[in-house]
């Protein structure tokens, strides 16, 4: 792969990647071990591996992004035979965004929250390009519609938090897409969002690679989203690439064991849970959630959203229910409601027989031993100020367990014990720990006050598939061992099988489908619900 530096690359190649190395500052670690690879026009490369791997620290480094933290140490980048790294930072700025352009993680984090989604997207067209004024904004609004963001006018003007996760994350892609880049990096684009959009996204992405002849890095730990998407997979441990092939040859034939094992832990669509007739733990008739809409210097109220209109379920003692739906149908505004952190303006909640939708904050108290919630970011939920013992304590100190300070110590290190982790754990900060890590904390913190039923809103869509398959089997070992209930918020039906015992799908704030899980997934009756089915990505395509 050694050329005489300032030599064009063949036609086809658009970025080579040559014995790339990144080490720690301060501790000289080495995080990246000679990584090389290649980048062609039309093709989608897919870079998979566990978190940790160093497969979003390839791409940072290729961008010229790395925190100071880290340091490269050799390799190259070149495109077009122009070596990045000894271009100076002006010229960088000209390079991203332009020719190379990123769509990260984490949207909520790269959007600008005191900008409109429409504003952030014509700064990136205004630096790059002489549009002004209406025809900036048009173009805008176009990517908006390119991408499927619903009313892109109306949301030109919306800000980051008025958006949902997928939204959030289409406008990333627009801003992306905007200066019609020759290469464009994908680090996990389609993690929060749902399998409908995801399918939108990356049918996208694929189309563009090859009407615009983009040459894509593709960063994920989806193993169906590689077989659906990438023409070629390299797969990442500890920093090297340790193996990598044409993706029908990897997914016949992986050569390493790591490779097999990614591929194997994947869910087992096959197997379903049993289902019994259990005593109803909650229930909901006909709830409905309804946000008002103002207008005006008087901010009158003109119409409602109905985010839950309508809905009614049972969940049954130790038994998992999985809602599953796109992103906004809501889904989780339906699990606040149940938590009463937002008012019903209709229906009934009840649990183990007693009325909690119309109780006052004391009275709700109780319950809130009762039922707990496992959030969707576990690093956005903890103070990072408290050490993994406090965090966890908090619960069991605010809802007045009775507990001495031994007492708590002791059950602290039982349940890091019982979610794997273990005692020594507790004197550490959250940004010590990895996600898995931290979602394994997140469900001790839950499981401290006891709880019956247990909110899980969408608990492993950032995790890779090898963790998410071991905090799966936890949750279910939990579910054995406590009889604990379940409301498992999700869009990834492809772990639903295994987990739930009976499934509700909504859409735009109702339910259109429910039952068991084995009935809704090999039966479906609901148009939605097919849709939905049809857009899981397979690592078997037949």
């Amino acid at each position: 792969m050694t050329r005489q530096k300032g030599m064009p690359l063949k036609t086809d190649i658009r970025m080579r990647v040559c014995n790339l190395k990144v080490k720690v500052a301060e501790s000289g670690e080495e995080i990246l071990k000679g990584v090389s690879f290649e980048l062609q026009a039309g093709k989608v490369f897919a870079l998979v591996g566990e978190s940790g791997s160093g497969k979003s620290v390839t791409s940072l480094a290729a961008m010229r992004l790395l925190p100071d933290a880290l340091l490269i140490t050799d390799g190259t980048v070149d495109v077009d035979g122009q070596d990045l790294f000894d271009l100076s930072e002006s010229r960088m700025q000209t390079v991203r965004g332009r020719r190379v352009a990123m769509i990260f993680q984490n949207p909520m984090t790269a959007l600008n929250p005191v900008q409109s989604a429409g504003v952030q997207v014509a700064e990136t067209l205004r630096l790059h390009t002489t549009l002004r004024g209406d025809a900036l904004r048009q173009r805008v609004v176009q990517l908006f519609a390119e991408v499927a963001i619903p009313d892109p006018e109306r949301r030109y003007n919306f800000y980051p938090h008025q958006l949902s996760g997928g939204q959030q994350q289409r406008v990333m892609i627009a801003m992306a897409l905007a200066c019609e880049p020759e290469i464009l990096i994908a680090d996990e684009p389609t993690t929060a969002v749902d399998v409908t959009i995801q399918e939108q996204v990356l049918e996208l992405i694929r189309d563009l690679t090859h009407s615009r002849q983009l040459a894509v890095l593709l960063i994920t730990h989806d193993m169906g989203v590689v077989r659906n998407t990438a023409d070629e997979v390299a797969v990442m441990y500890r920093g090297e690439i340790i193996e990598q092939a044409a993706v029908e040859d990897f997914f016949h034939n992986p050569q390493q064991e790591y490779s097999r094992r990614l591929i194997d832990a994947l869910p087992d669509l096959s197997h379903f849970q049993s289902v019994a007739v259990e005593q109803p733990l909650l229930r909901l008739d006909d709830v409905k959630v309804y946000f008002p809409i103002r207008q005006g210097v008087l901010q009158r109220v003109v119409d409602y959203t109905r985010a839950v209109d309508g809905v009614s379920l049972t969940i049954g003692r130790g038994e998992t229910y999985a809602l599953v739906g796109e992103s906004g149908s809501g889904k989780s505004t339906l699990g606040r409601a149940i938590l009463n952190l937002d008012d019903i303006a209709s229906g009934q909640i009840t649990f183990k027989g007693e009325a909690i939708h119309s109780l006052h904050r004391r009275a709700m108290l109780p319950y809130r031993k009762k039922i707990q919630v496992i959030f969707q970011n576990p690093f956005s939920s903890m103070n990072p100020r408290l050490t993994v013992g406090e965090i966890i304590a908090e619960g069991m100190i605010s809802l007045g367990l009775g507990l001495s300070m031994t007492q708590r110590e002791e059950r602290i290190g039982q349940l890091l014990e019982r979610v794997q982790l273990g005692p020594e754990f507790s004197q550490r900060y959250p940004h010590e720990f990895s996600g898995g890590q931290l979602q394994r904390i997140a469900i001790a913190r839950a499981l401290a006050v006891e709880p019956e039923l247990i909110i899980c809103d969408e608990p492993t869509s950032a995790l890779d598939v090898s963790i998410r398959a071991e905090v799966l089997d936890l949750l279910q070992e939990l579910q054995r061992e406590f009889g604990v209930s379940y409301l498992f918020i999700t869009h990834d039906l492809s772990i639903v099988p295994s987990l739930a015992h009976h499934v509700g799908v909504m859409q735009s704030g109702k339910i259109v489908e429910q039952g068991s899980a084995q009935q809704i997934l090999t039966n479906p009756q609901h148009p939605y619900t097919r849709a939905l089915l049809a857009s899981v990505p397979r690592v078997n395509p037949a």
